[in-house]
């Protein structure tokens, strides 16, 4: 019996046990159902903080396991049973889930929890770990009551802006600023008119933003999805927003008094271009990540969509650029009657200020706060908030899809990655069934575009949880039970050839000449053998003794009949893929193997 080994530009899924190669480091805490939520990093102090349920943790980031520190947070008993008497479980929801970690000032952090829904926040001495009680305080509108709703919130220039719900059921969500500098405090929320401003949100995410060279035009953008009557049906449907407000709103005079007079929204498309016009949507945004460039101002913006259709699963990634988000909230307003009418695009007089524009002394010396802009700026503002133009992909649909699979698409972190061929995002997509899909988008000629899937490590076989974070080149990925902390490549585990190697196409891992190893940029062109663009061995280990001249490599092996004989079928590399071919003696047919079924 002869068998003949292919390999071909494939993918095979590898489940990988991390610990065990070497890649990944697990943090397990003193006990089950820690459910972490939140992460800080410290880099000057080489540490991280981490929010559990009812418990904060900071540990090394050389040894998440070495001293482990901890503050003990737990609600007070009588909230726990008032939290079991509103029918919420004991276990899993009538505790403190640590949800809010942000860096206050050099010494401290301001913590917030679910407190058995009933939110608190406190501030906390970060190099003692000690929590002050005496600044205990309600933490409505910084927190979620429900640990498991989405929520987003950031800090700056110690102001805390959050995206959440203000209420026990959940009804009314709200983007609020609060906290800041004791002699400096603008307390600002959006106006409660679900027809017009936000209704039913889900906050994904908030990212402080310089908008020009004007310190008064900086921004906070933020991402949300809310239930919004648009279309002809007039029903209410899912929608994906990005929204944006003036860091320098203190709210208006006689309208909009603490609330934002700046503020705006615009609907991010995510679909895939169909026959007939007719675009397969992505509504539901999961997830947002921003991909720094060289100008701090104009980051490269990753959104993980997926379906609401019961007929029709799957996700998509999408990338935006900030100067066509931009370019929307500077384009036309969009304008309803009432409720029940549809959005259609503004086209009556617009007041001067430019509606959302931040006041500013070098755009005009009149308006130095937004309690000095005209009353009919306020007006328009608070009927018109939402833009008539859409903010379209930057490839004008997604950069990589999963349909019809067993899983969702929930989180992304993007790592900027120099190769030899050029530079690449590297995409790390949690799913909601533990895996991290390890994705690159290669741009191929005539601006098509190649999905290429890398990796898909099990980390956990648990549902993942809101930690998923790119820190120091390692990725946090946190569930119920644990943190893990996994290293972004893995390249010994893509065998001991060049061949090989390259045949991964992992913008981390290049052939040194010995071992697939960690790619550094080298000044000399042959000192790595990499290829990401096209994967082909064939150029770049030829003159190498594991040379192979073409896209295929077979192997000979030969079989005792009435025998069994193993096969290898997972290939090291994950873009190659193993097929066996049976040839009986004095036949010129080869017959496939299957992988499942014995052949005699």
């Amino acid at each position: 019996m002869v068998c003949v080994v292919t390999h071909t530009q494939l993918f095979l899924s590898r489940g990988t046990e991390l610990e065990l190669s070497g890649g990944a480091s697990l943090f397990l805490g003193s006990g089950s159902n820690l459910r972490f939520q939140s992460l800080l990093l410290d880099e000057e102090r080489g540490n991280l903080l981490l929010g559990a349920k009812d418990h904060i943790y900071l540990l090394e980031l050389d040894n998440l396991n070495r001293n482990p520190k901890k503050i003990n947070w737990p609600p007070p008993k009588e909230r726990i049973e008032m939290c079991k008497l509103a029918g919420k479980n004991a276990h899993t929801e009538c505790a403190n889930f640590i949800r809010v970690l942000h860096s206050y000032n050099r010494t401290h952090v301001y913590a917030c929890g679910t407190g058995a829904f009933y939110p608190q926040c406190a501030f906390a001495e970060e190099a003692t770990l000690h929590l002050n009680t005496n600044s205990v305080e309600s933490g409505r509108l910084k927190c979620p009551f429900d640990p498991w709703q989405p929520f987003a919130s950031v800090m700056k220039d110690q102001y805390l802006y959050a995206g959440t719900a203000s209420d026990f059921l959940g009804k009314d969500t709200a983007f609020s600023r609060s906290l800041g500098p004791p002699h400096d405090q603008h307390y600002i929320r959006t106006d409660i008119s679900e027809d017009y401003w936000i209704n039913e949100a889900r906050f994904i995410a908030a990212h402080p933003l310089a908008d020009t060279f004007n310190p008064d035009d900086d921004k906070i953008y933020f991402f949300f999805r809310e239930a919004s009557r648009e279309g002809s049906s007039g029903d209410k449907n899912v929608f994906s927003r990005v929204a944006r407000v003036c860091q320098n709103d203190v709210g208006g005079l006689r309208s909009l008094t603490n609330k934002w007079t700046t503020f705006l929204k615009a609907r991010l498309v995510c679909s895939i271009p169909g026959p007939d016009g007719v675009d397969t949507h992505f509504d539901e945004l999961q997830d947002i990540f921003l991909l720094p460039t060289r100008d701090e101002r104009n980051p490269i913006v990753y959104g993980v969509f997926t379906t609401t259709s019961s007929i029709f699963k799957g996700s998509a990634v999408c990338v935006y650029s900030m100067a066509d988000i931009r370019a929307v909230f500077n384009g036309p307003y969009a304008h309803k009657e009432g409720p029940d009418h549809r959005w259609v695009e503004y086209e009556g007089r617009i007041p001067y200020p430019r509606p959302g524009t931040c006041p500013s002394k070098t755009y005009d010396p009149r308006i130095k706060t937004t309690k000095d802009l005209p009353d009919d700026v306020i007006s328009f503002i608070k009927y018109h908030p939402m833009m008539h133009k859409a903010v379209y992909p930057l490839t004008g649909e997604p950069v990589f899809t999963r349909i019809n699979v067993e899983y969702r698409l929930t989180q992304i972190v993007v790592d900027h990655v120099m190769a030899e061929d050029g530079q690449y995002a590297v995409m790390f997509l949690g799913t909601d069934v533990g895996t991290v899909l390890k994705v690159v988008t290669i741009t191929q000629e005539g601006w098509s575009t190649e999905e290429l899937l890398l990796e898909e490590l099990q980390v956990f076989q648990v549902r993942l949880a809101d930690i998923f974070s790119l820190l120091q080149q390692q990725l946090y990925v946190g569930s119920r039970d644990g943190l893990a902390q996994v290293s972004l490549h893995h390249c010994a585990l893509y065998g001991q050839g060049c061949a090989e190697c390259c045949l991964a196409r992992d913008p981390y891992c290049a052939w040194d000449g010995h071992s697939c190893s960690r790619y550094i940029p080298a000044s000399k062109r042959r000192a790595r053998r990499q290829d990401i663009k096209n994967g082909d061995p064939s150029t770049q280990c030829w003159d190498l003794e594991d040379a192979i001249v073409t896209d295929e490599e077979e192997k000979l092996l030969f079989g005792v009949e009435h025998n069994s004989t193993f096969l290898e079928c997972a290939p090291k590399s994950q873009q190659a893929h193993i097929r066996w071919f049976l040839q009986r003696p004095g036949s010129d047919h080869r017959e496939e193997c299957s992988y499942h079924n014995q052949v005699s």
